[in-house]
């Protein structure tokens, strides 16, 4: 089935090969050019002002039926692509496509997010929560439809083109954000918007270390490597686990942390210095520390050992590593006194602090 934009060109074509022939078949039946095309247009469009020559040629008069025929069919084909174009409401689409373009002119010091794959959903997302504003690039019109139905800003087009990215504001906007999992892409997405905005901030994705190099030549201020990235933090979890990663192992939930923070908790991890008042005494003198009490979630020795559910008379001991979850202006006192404490002279005696 057409849409409605098909019926309304398939019209025009037929209206408009109509005329050529028909013109033509007056024209080698021996009239003036002038005279062909006005009897075409006043029969088409049903004007009838009359014959511009007396039509006594029986098969001249059958192809006048014939054009009479064709020309209101193919107007009334174009008529109805126009009421399905209104029908199915691709005009309000447009006229809505036109407004977010309008929305996008009105941008100052926003973000271009290049690419809404993977990688540009979250970050789109990201910005929305951070209240940051910004305009999506992406020839998938799919993509570009889901994002539009969240709010977001959306320009359908290639980042690499220069059109598209004056259209997404670039010379108004603050950074550029080239998230395509194509490097070779972002590369030329980097050399067009250095071309363009030489004070712009362009923050570039790469999927392999040897892109970096390239992408910090063509015009970038940043380079990410999220397999890199991910890779370091699996690492880390493996080798020396974290306040992140007992609350994952504990848990399951990565977003635990910034539920934490929704509620005023945070959880921090504060290394025992030699020195520190907190060495040698019990685990439930710490715990008790704050106005609101203060909970060491687990212990690593300085071997590397993580000491879960320690029991309250547990003693501290130098070079510990305390995590700790607890009130979020209580944790700054509480890592402070993990640290040595400075010895001065006072009238010749030793004060600690």
């Amino acid at each position: 089935m057409q849409t409605s934009v098909q019926r309304i060109v398939t019209g025009l074509v037929l209206v408009g090969l109509t005329c050529v022939l028909s013109v033509g078949v007056y024209w080698s039946a021996g009239w003036d050019l002038l005279d062909a095309v006005y009897m075409v247009v006043i029969t088409i469009f049903g004007v009838g002002y009359g014959e511009v020559r007396p039509l006594t040629d029986p098969g001249l008069k059958a192809f006048t039926m014939l054009l009479v025929v064709a020309g209101c069919s193919s107007g009334a084909y174009v008529i109805g692509g126009f009421v399905q174009l209104i029908a199915e409401g691709e005009l309000n689409r447009f006229l809505g496509a036109r407004r977010m373009t309008q929305g996008i002119d009105l941008l100052k010091n926003h973000a271009i997010v290049c690419g809404y794959g993977r990688v540009g959903h979250i970050l789109a997302r990201e910005l929305h929560e951070a209240r940051c504003p910004f305009v999506v690039i992406d020839p998938n019109t799919d993509r570009l439809r889901e994002a539009e139905a969240k709010g977001y800003l959306v320009l359908i087009g290639d980042a690499t083109d220069e059109q598209t990215l004056t259209l997404a504001g670039i010379m108004r906007a603050r950074v550029l954000a080239c998230v395509l999992p194509d490097d070779t892409m972002n590369v030329f997405i980097t050399l067009t918007a250095r071309e363009l905005n030489a004070e712009l901030e362009i923050i570039a994705r790469g999927e392999y270390p040897s892109t970096e190099r390239k992408l910090l030549r063509a015009g970038a201020n940043k380079v990410v490597l999220p397999a890199a990235i991910g890779a370091a933090k699996i690492s880390q979890l493996i080798t020396r686990p974290s306040a992140e990663s007992l609350l994952r192992e504990a848990v399951g939930s990565t977003y635990l942390n910034d539920e934490l923070h929704s509620i005023g908790l945070e959880m921090i991890e504060a290394l025992i210095e030699a020195g520190s008042p907190m060495a040698g005494q019990a685990l439930r003198s710490v715990e008790l520390t704050g106005s609101g009490g203060i909970v060491i979630v687990a212990i690593k020795k300085a071997d590397g050992t993580i000491v879960r559910n320690a029991p309250p008379d547990t003693i501290l001991a130098a070079l510990d590593t305390i995590i700790l979850l607890g009130h979020r202006e209580d944790l700054p006192k509480l890592a402070l006194k993990a640290k040595a404490q400075a010895t001065r002279m006072y009238r010749g005696a030793r004060v600690n602090g």
